[in-house]
């Protein structure tokens, strides 16, 4: 079965970075559209960033935009979240996810907190 795992969430002052990690296993990593989502307490999972399968074209949400970056490297299977400038409002659990047409994955799950 396929499995996501991320990694690299903690907590963070306003203002820190973190980078997130996603590891894929049992897929054709190289076909599928990857995206990092977040959901807050209270709050409905949101989409935070996307990269597609082939030339790695990247969309951000508008309240992420300049501070996230997305990137992948399908050699080793990995998708990448850099948060820089975190702010108190992305303090939430961040998940990746896998879809290829009608099959889609999601990780697990890392928390994310951002405090002062």
């Amino acid at each position: 079965q396929a499995q996501l795992r991320e990694s690299g969430g903690g907590s963070v002052q306003p203002g820190g970075s973190l980078r997130l990690s996603c590891a894929a296993s049992d897929v054709t990593f190289r076909l599928y559209h990857m995206s990092w989502y977040r959901q807050a307490p209270g709050k409905e999972r949101e989409l935070v960033a996307s990269i597609t399968d082939i030339g790695g074209k990247v969309e951000y949400s508008e309240a992420v935009k300049g501070r996230f970056t997305i990137s992948r490297d399908d050699a080793a299977d990995m998708v990448f979240l850099q948060m820089n400038n975190l702010r108190p409002e992305d303090t939430a659990v961040y998940f990746c996810n896998a879809k290829f047409g009608a099959l889609s994955h999601w990780g697990q799950g890392t928390p994310v907190t951002v405090s002062s």
